[in-house]
């Protein structure tokens, strides 16, 4: 199952009607994903044109998702490197898992031109930007902030800061490579290098 669907199944509870299938799910994935590929830009991507192309029925796409803004952020995530899987063995492990998720869909982004033009759509898009926002941007801040929240409770970070700033300070290097500077260098080992640098002047002060 997608992640948006999942996201979606966990928020209104079982699903009513036929059965999920993840082959179909794939199909109409698949099928915007050939749609963007052949240079339809998204503002002309009908959901009927969506189920056209996958052979499925208009209703069939109605089912899993509650438009073409929810399909398509799924579609974007479908593209993506999946979410970190955190070691949680330290605050400074898990912050480098998901910095290093950001670097390599900074790669992807920059080697795969269909992964260019969706972000370049979306941000054109408030409808889609927003729902990608909500569905994505969201969980993934609140679960940064969580980790924070928990490396002040256990001694890796100062308690005297706003984690929610702090949280920019650690992301904000990384995005700003990836997205407002389409040329910088993302090494490997960049990940750990942002991580350590920001964490030297955060870590508590030993008595």
């Amino acid at each position: 199952m997608s992640g948006l669907a999942e996201s979606q199944r966990r928020q209104t509870g079982p699903v009513r009607g036929r059965p999920r299938s993840e082959a179909v799910e794939r199909s109409i994935i698949e099928a915007v994903i050939k749609l963007l590929e052949d240079g339809v830009p998204l503002a002309e991507l009908s959901i009927e044109r969506i189920a056209r192309t996958a052979g499925v029925g208009k209703a069939t796409i109605y089912r899993r998702w509650n438009g073409k803004e929810e399909l398509f952020v799924d579609v974007v995530r479908t593209a993506e490197p999946p979410d970190a899987e955190l070691p949680g063995t330290s605050m400074r492990d898990d912050l480098v898992a998901l910095l290093e998720q950001l670097r390599q869909r900074g790669l992807m982004t920059r080697s795969s031109a269909l992964l260019h033009s969706v972000f370049a759509q979306m941000k054109s898009s408030p409808k889609v930007w927003d729902a990608y926002h909500a569905i994505v941007v969201a969980p993934r801040r609140r679960k940064q902030v969580a980790i924070l929240r928990r490396g002040q409770a256990n001694g890796e970070l100062r308690t005297d800061i706003d984690v929610e700033l702090v949280n920019d300070l650690f992301i904000g290097p990384m995005l700003f490579r990836t997205i407002m500077q389409p040329n910088a260098a993302l090494p490997e080992g960049l990940s750990e290098q942002i991580v350590d640098t920001v964490l030297e002047g955060l870590r508590p002060v030993s008595s």
